[in-house]
């Protein structure tokens, strides 16, 4: 039997290298001669990092930066395959970052993110994979332009001040100290939203209040956003405000898209393509997924969701395993998980549950018993020959 596990993090718990272990252990303690490939599993978001370069064997970098509110903080980046630098913008530039008090988007930068960027350029990345979400700004990705040389003056061309109150002052882009390695780099961006820039699906009406916005600054940052996308559309040919998905991230997407031709994408499908699961999909038997809660939003661009749209182009059975399940779950089944498992073993605290060792005994514990079954099947014959 041939297996591909692909699983997410059970965040707070299990890792999604840990929780992969935990399956191929349960795996062979009933089939021994499983043959059971782990790919790693993120979808841009928390985690990713982590799990791309503990599943593909590449290399943790550490570099302090500019936080959110400028002050210096030490983040982590990785480096996997072909020199290329995977980052989480909330590592410099997080909600978690800062206080509750904290929180305004008026204030706060993505300087750190360019500093990071910068960093994976020294060290000879020109290949960058970026997860967006999680930022405590609203400042159109301006910060990290500006870390990366490119210029925003105001009236009497200084740089404008870090946070969105900068771009009020906004009046001249320039690029004549942008990093020259610059063009030789490529961007792909983990975006799973599709607001534009402005106006009342943008960032700042939707994504604001929750990083301390009140309602009067959300009508000037959308005014503000609104004339950064005038100034740049005159001399950048992507500069396209209403865009899907440049309002991700406090309009880190436009910047990305307009300023450093990135792409932006669902997080997952960048995931699957630079850990090459496909091609261990398409020779799988059977193909395991999961996630610390499977629910009825899972289906909507999740990991687990990816990785069974996958395996259903190659008609391959998809089982799931979860810490927990919801009732509206059971989407899950419409969109290619053909089962699906709750790991709990026994009535326990939430805190109990997710005790690492407690959790990878009871993934392992469950994992067994489903591939008990599956094994008989597929010994006696039950299933279709294309599933096995």
């Amino acid at each position: 039997m041939n297996v591909v596990v692909a699983i997410d993090s059970f965040k707070g718990s299990l890792s999604s290298a840990e929780a992969g272990n935990a399956v191929k252990n349960g795996i062979l303690r009933c089939c021994p001669d499983a043959e059971v490939k782990i790919c790693p599993l993120a979808d841009g978001g928390e985690g990713t990092v982590e799990a791309l370069v503990t599943g593909m064997g590449g290399i943790f970098c550490r570099k302090k930066v500019a936080g959110p509110l400028g002050s210096e903080v030490e983040a982590r980046y990785g480096i996997v395959g072909d020199n290329t630098a995977v980052i989480e913008m909330a590592e410099a530039a997080g909600l978690p970052l800062l206080k509750e008090e904290e929180r305004n988007p008026l204030n706060t930068t993505t300087y750190g993110v360019g500093e990071l960027i910068k960093d994976g350029i020294e060290k000879g990345c020109r290949r960058f994979f970026i997860g967006i979400g999680g930022s405590a700004t609203n400042d159109g990705g301006v910060g990290i332009l500006q870390a990366l040389g490119f210029d925003f003056l105001d009236e009497k061309g200084q740089q404008i001040p870090f946070g969105a109150r900068g771009l009020e002052m906004l009046s001249k882009i320039t690029t004549e100290h942008v990093i020259p390695e610059l063009k030789a780099c490529e961007f792909h961006i983990a975006c799973d939203v599709t607001n534009p820039l402005c106006g009342e699906n943008g960032c700042s009406a939707v994504f604001g209040p929750q990083k301390g916005a009140d309602e009067e600054m959300i009508l000037k940052m959308d005014h503000w956003l609104a004339q950064y996308a005038a100034i740049a559309s005159r001399k950048f040919k992507n500069a396209d405000a209403l865009k899907p998905g440049t309002g991700a991230a406090g309009g880190c997407g436009f910047a990305f898209s307009a300023f450093l031709n990135g792409v932006l994408e669902p997080g997952i499908k960048v995931v699957l393509e630079m850990t090459g699961t496909e091609r261990y999909v398409k020779e799988a038997d059977v193909v395991v997924t999961g996630e610390g809660r499977l629910d009825g939003q899972t289906v909507m661009g999740k990991a687990p969701a990816g990785v069974a749209a996958l395996a259903k182009k190659y008609g391959k059975p998809v089982i799931a395993f979860a810490g927990s399940v919801t009732k509206d779950a059971r989407k899950c089944n419409q969109y290619g998980i053909d089962a699906y498992f709750p790991i709990l073993r026994e009535i326990s605290s939430l805190e109990d549950a997710m005790e690492k060792e407690r959790a990878g005994k009871n993934m392992e514990d469950t994992v067994e018993q489903v591939f008990r079954l599956l094994s008989v099947n597929v010994k006696n014959d039950i299933l279709p020959a294309s599933d096995r």
